[in-house]
């Protein structure tokens, strides 16, 4: 399960930020899919939250922001957004659309990362 890796990578990014913070909590954490990253986003917030109780992240807000793919088109020179055939979640076709080539390569949108934490830290009061 592809998911249950890419769920424990994210986990260990946030706990390891957070430890070097001095975090009490982590309240808020942002992750970027990219459309091509090949991951199925229920599964991965399923996961998610199956895996980060008992932890200082258990009551945090998980959000997902869906990175679109951009290409370059070898035929037509085409820069940016693609489009995707779907059909198959795990190996949608990427196509130009401009000339409808399959031609391209992939500039953006495979990786997910974790874009922001929001934490909280003790008070030095």
């Amino acid at each position: 399960m592809h998911e249950l890796s890419m769920a424990q990578g994210i986990i260990n990014a946030v706990l390891d930020t957070a430890n070097e913070n001095d975090a009490t909590e982590v309240t808020e954490v942002t992750v970027e899919v990219g459309r091509l990253a090949m991951i199925n986003p229920e599964q991965l917030q399923f996961i998610l939250g199956v895996l980060v109780e008992n932890t200082i992240m258990d009551d945090a807000e998980i959000k997902f922001e869906e990175i679109p793919a951009e290409i370059q088109c070898y035929d037509c020179d085409f820069n940016g957004e693609a489009i995707l055939d779907d059909k198959d979640h795990y190996a949608p076709l990427v196509k130009c659309p401009k000339c409808d080539s399959l031609n391209v390569e992939t500039l953006n949108g495979k990786d997910i990362v974790v874009k922001n934490i929001v934490i909280e830290k003790p008070d030095d009061a």
